[in-house]
C-alpha cells in the first residue's frame, strides 16, 4: 500500500492528466508554472513567473558551484535550470508527475544540463536521501499538496546540512483566516487545510531553524490566479481544444473562488527563506 498522503495521490493524479498537462504548458510558458511576481496587474504570465525564480535566487546567501540544491515539487524544471546555469550547482527535482518528469527530462537535455540536474520521481512526504545531503532545499507553490506537513518538515530538516538554506513559496491561509471560508476552494482540491505563514515559522523553528526572511506579498497570488483567469476566458476556444470544456470551465470558476478569497483577506503568498542551525 502506498504511504503517500490522500492530498499527495490526489495532486499525482491531477498533474498526470492530460487535460492539466495542456494547460500548464500553453498558459504558464512552459519553463516555470508557479505563482509569479508582477509588475503590472496585466504583465506576462510567464515573465511575472521567472521574476519569482530570480527574486528568490537572489536571497541565497550560500549557494555556489559546490551546492547540492533539491528542488522539491520541480514541476517542468525551471527553476533548477536557471540556479544550475546562473551558480553551476547540481540541483535534484524531485517531483511525484511523471508527465511532469518527463517534460523536464526533455527541456533539460535540449538545455545541455543533464550533468548538472538529476530528476527523480517521489514525494516529498518520504524522501530517500541521506541526512544532510543538501545545501539548499527550494520549492515553490508545492507543500500545499501534502496531506502531511509536519513530516515533510521533518524530511526538510533530515536532509538538510547545518548551516543549510530553506526557500520556499506556498500559497496559504491568513494567520487571522476565520474557520470555513475557504472550505469551498480546499474541497476543489481535495485538500484539509492549508499552511499559513505562522505554522511554517512554529514548525521550523521547533526543528532547529531560524527564520531569515519571511516576506509576505499576498497580492501576487491574487494577480496571479486573476491572470490566469484571463488568459482562459481570452483563449477559451483554444484552451478548450486543448484540455476539454469541463477543465476549462472547473477552473474559471475555482479561480474565482482564490481571487475573491485573497480579496478578503483570508489567503496569503510570499517567499519564506530560512537558515538550519
Amino acid at each position: 500500500m502506498s504511504s503517500k498522503s490522500q492530498a499527495v495521490l490526489e495532486a499525482e493524479t491531477y498533474y498526470d492528466s492530460a487535460p492539466a498537462d495542456a494547460f500548464y504548458r500553453a498558459v504558464w510558458g512552459g519553463e516555470d508554472i508557479h505563482v509569479g511576481m508582477y509588475a503590472t496587474p496585466d504583465e506576462d504570465i510567464a515573465r511575472a513567473s521567472r521574476r519569482t525564480v530570480t527574486t528568490m535566487a537572489d536571497r541565497l546567501k550560500t549557494i555556489g558551484p559546490d551546492s547540492r540544491v533539491i528542488d522539491l515539487g520541480a514541476g517542468f524544471g525551471g527553476s533548477a535550470r536557471y540556479l544550475a546555469d546562473r551558480f553551476g550547482c547540481h540541483v535534484t527535482c524531485l517531483n511525484l508527475s511523471e508527465t511532469q518528469n518527463a517534460f523536464n527530462r526533455e527541456l533539460t537535455a535540449r538545455a545541455g544540463m543533464n550533468d548538472k540536474i538529476d530528476v527523480v520521481y517521489g514525494s516529498f512526504e518520504e524522501l530517500d536521501d541521506p541526512d544532510d545531503s543538501y545545501d539548499i532545499i527550494w520549492s515553490q507553490d508545492s507543500f500545499l499538496h501534502s496531506g502531511e506537513r509536519l513530516k515533510v518538515m521533518d524530511e526538510i530538516a533530515r536532509i538538510i546540512r547545518p548551516g543549510g538554506e530553506l526557500i520556499f513559496t506556498d500559497p496559504m491561509q491568513a494567520d487571522d483566516c476565520p474557520d470555513g471560508v475557504l472550505d469551498h476552494i480546499l474541497r476543489r482540491i481535495h485538500l484539509q487545510t492549508f499552511g499559513s505563514v505562522a505554522f511554517y515559522r512554529h514548525a521550523l523553528e521547533k526543528r532547529g531553524f531560524k527564520a531569515l526572511d519571511l516576506d509576505e506579498t499576498p497580492m501576487n497570488l491574487r494577480t496571479h490566479y486573476n491572470r490566469v483567469r484571463e488568459v482562459l476566458l481570452d483563449r477559451r476556444e483554444e484552451l478548450t481544444r486543448l484540455s476539454g470544456a469541463d477543465y476549462v470551465d472547473g477552473m474559471i470558476d475555482g479561480l474565482k473562488h482564490w481571487v475573491d478569497g485573497a480579496d478578503k483577506g483570508y489567503l496569503n503568498w510570499g517567499i519564506l527563506h530560512f537558515a538550519k542551525a
